[in-house]
This record gives structure tokens, sequence and C-alpha cells, in this order.
């Protein structure tokens, strides 16, 4: 590392440490960010002739160049908004270390957002997919507890990785899930998936038996609820290709991923007359017009609704 280099690289890595040490960021998080700056980074070596700058000799004008190349370069505006929250969130934290004077990030706005509706399935395709584990052996109870869970409170893949058999509170019909920002909430959780569930832990026995996991010992609380044949906590990714082998298998669209079961979770509840308010808490979005999206629901669906709910609805006239 040269001495200009550390100019930038020495404030990133201290804003990285801050966030781990005093936001309690998650790992995810602190990655997303370094590769965010360092992506900076490198634009601003390139834009100075190879030498780095101070980061609180750096101006607006500068940032809203490195945002005219990224729009260039035809970067997703997902990218775009996310690299340049990156940058305010690094420069609040200059202002509040005392190495810079201001945030020159702060007038930049984001690319207008286009709304892209969530791909769903229906309720039979649902079914079907639930369905398409096959009972005959521990995986196929591991990935049926799974798939049930997952539609059945609505739980990102992360969630569901990421359940320890303490946060199973199925005599209360609930689940003690952990979501985006370490933000714990409960969830309820049908009785499908809690069948699924009690079926699972009965054979989960048998992979802890037969693997090889040399894991330290831990509280049984404390233990992952799902497990790959080695007796692990199983991945996100592990599970997405769990899942391409069964939506293969049941024919339906490719586009079916883990997060589609949460968008069906959603928008199911929502076209049979739960509100916006409540479902908002059940995905734990921590913002309303996140959870908006799902009011995309057809005019049959909200039809059914209003002939059910509305006392005037059926009333004939004349």
């Amino acid at each position: 590392m040269s001495d200009t280099d550390k100019n930038l690289r020495i404030p990133i890595k201290r804003f990285l440490t801050y966030l781990k040490a005093e936001r309690n960021a998650s790992e995810y998080t602190i990655k997303s960010y370094g590769e965010d700056l360092e992506a900076w980074f490198e634009y601003m070596l390139d834009a100075r002739g190879g030498v780095c700058p101070r980061p609180d000799t750096i101006s607006p004008e500068e940032l809203r160049g490195y945002l005219a190349a990224m729009n260039e370069a035809a970067y997703a505006k997902t990218t775009i908004s996310r690299r340049l929250a990156a940058l305010r969130s690094f420069y609040r934290f200059g202002m509040r270390e005392g190495w810079a004077a201001q945030n020159p990030a702060k007038p930049l706005r984001n690319p207008r957002q286009s709304r892209h509706l969530p791909y769903v399935l229906s309720t039979e395709e649902v079914a079907r997919l639930l369905d398409s584990p096959p009972l005959n052996g521990p995986m196929g109870y591991r990935d049926r507890a799974i798939l049930e869970t997952i539609y059945s409170a609505g739980l990102r893949v992360s969630e569901v990785v990421g359940l320890n058999i303490g946060d199973l509170l199925l005599k209360e019909d609930l689940l003690r899930v952990r979501g985006k920002g370490k933000r714990e909430r409960m969830s309820p959780v049908g009785s499908y998936a809690q069948n699924a569930l009690y079926l699972w832990l009965t054979r989960r026995k048998e992979i802890l038996k037969t693997s090889y996991c040399r894991a330290g010992k831990v509280k049984l609380a404390d233990s992952p609820v799902f497990l790959n044949r080695w007796g692990t906590r199983l991945t996100t990714r592990s599970v997405g290709r769990m899942l391409e082998k069964y939506i293969a298998e049941c024919g339906l669209d490719a586009r079916t991923s883990p997060h589609t079961l949460r968008h069906c979770f959603a928008t199911h509840l929502l076209s049979r007359g739960a509100g916006i308010r409540s479902i908002q808490e059940l995905l734990g979005h921590k913002s309303l017009q996140t959870t908006q999206i799902y009011t995309h629901v057809s005019a049959e669906s909200l039809r059914a609704v209003y002939e059910v709910s509305h006392p005037r609805a059926k009333v004939k006239v004349g």
C-alpha cells in the first residue's frame, strides 16, 4: 500500500471496523459496504491520475462524476443507490470522527427506481411445490419443513437457515426470527409447517448420528434447526440449489426462488383480506413503503374480498 493509497484505505478500514464494533452490522452488510467503497476507491485513484486523495478533499462535483460514470457503464439503479448510500454513511462517520467538515455525498440523488412486481405462484402451485420433497429419508423431511416454514411464516431464506432449536416455540404457534439489522420478531407459524417441523426434528437425529461434524459442543437451544448432510448449519445457497431441483420436478417457472415463497405469503394474505400494516409486521419490514408492492393483487381477488366484506355488495336492485 502506497502512502497515497492510505489516504482512503485507512479511513475505509476504520469505517468498516466501526460498523462491526459499534453498529453491530452483519458480516454481509460489512462485506457489501467494503466492496462498494473499494469500487469508489478504484474510481478516485483513476480520476486523480493514480494519486489517491484524502477523503476530505473530494468535492460533490467529483462524486457527481462518479455517479455519471456508473450511469454510463449501465450499472443497475439498485447498485448505484447502494453505492451512494455507502458513501453517505462513510462521510457521516467522517464528520463524527472529525476528518470531514461536510458530507459531499449528501446532495447526490438516487436514481428513480422502476417498480418490478414480484413473481408469485398460485395457491395450487405452492401446494404442489410444498408436497414435492419425498418423505423417504431425513433430507426429504428437512426440505419439506424448510419450504413449509418459509411459506407459512413469510421468512427470508437467511432467516430460515438462521433458526435455532430454541427459536421454535411451537406450543405457542410461534417462531423467534432474527431479521435484517438483527431485528428480532415473533412470527406465527401454521399447523402444516408445525407438523413438518415436528417430523423433521424426529429425523434430524439421524443426521447427527451419521455425520462427522467436528464442531464444538453447543447447547441444544443454540444448535441449528436445519442441517446439511455433515451435521452443520445449512447455507442459503444450499436452500437455493435444493429448491431448483423441486422446481424442475414440478415443472414450475424457473423464476421461482426461495424469496418467491415469501412473496407468495404476502400476496396470498393480502388477496384474502389481510391489512397491509399487519403484513408489514409479519414480514419484518421496517418501512411500509417496502410492503406496498404487494398491493398489486388482481382485481378479481379484490372483488372477491369486497363481495364477502361489504354489507351491500350483493343487494339486488329493483
